[in-house]
């Protein structure tokens, strides 16, 4: 009885423990007023998809987008990376984020697309690696933003993040439950010294 109380117990701890180390680490850099966001050259805007399975629009994206054209039109950064999956010819999430911000106003030749952010952390560290970048900006949801906080840090990175607006809590419970486990996973990634998957060369960003 007891080890089986233990062997429930265990994994549950180690759940909330990553969790509430996160987003403790993450908490003082953290901004939901465009005012109060410090300067960076360099915006990062974790990829979404920009429908949901039924097709109609995702809110995530829509809101995201929304808050780096905010941020670029209040002067708070001067460049974006739009960073999400490409893995096919017909799923292209950075190419749908750079036409979105170009219709919110921002100008197609201050957006840098990467085309291999399959996950937060080969954004965050693609960001360093490969886009040259040790101060980034990051913009995404709140709970997205407090993980790619953390990598960003134990990459020795300095980072501020942008939360965009949220999503009603009825509506992302699926969302948020990945979430949980996504925080989790962060400390296994960080143990394996885990790298993107692709790197590639240097891009230069403001020539």
């Amino acid at each position: 009885m007891v080890v089986t109380e233990i062997l429930f117990l265990t994994p549950l701890f180690i759940l909330l423990a990553t969790n509430l180390i996160i987003r403790i680490s993450a908490e003082s850099y953290l901004f939901d007023s465009v005012e109060e966001v410090p300067y960076n050259k360099v915006g990062l805007v974790l990829g979404t998809s920009h429908r949901v399975i039924n097709g109609g629009p995702n809110p995530y994206f829509h809101n995201r987008m929304q808050a780096a054209a905010h941020l670029y039109h209040n002067n708070k950064i001067s460049y974006l990376i739009v960073s999400g999956d490409n893995r096919t010819q017909y799923y292209n999430e950075p190419l749908q984020m750079k036409q979105a911000l170009v219709s919110l106003g921002v100008p197609a030749d201050v957006i840098y697309s990467d085309h291999a952010g399959l996950r937060t952390l080969d954004s965050v560290i693609r960001a360093k690696k490969v886009f040259g970048q040790d101060s980034i900006t990051v913009i995404s949801q709140r709970f997205h933003n407090q993980r790619a906080v953390y990598i960003a840090l134990r990459q020795q990175m300095e980072v501020s993040a942008f939360n965009a607006h949220d999503v009603p809590r009825n509506k992302t419970d699926k969302t948020r439950i990945r979430e949980w486990l996504a925080k989790a996973n962060v400390f296994w990634d960080l143990i394996t010294s885990r790298e993107p998957d692709q790197l590639g060369d240097r891009i230069v960003i403001g020539e």
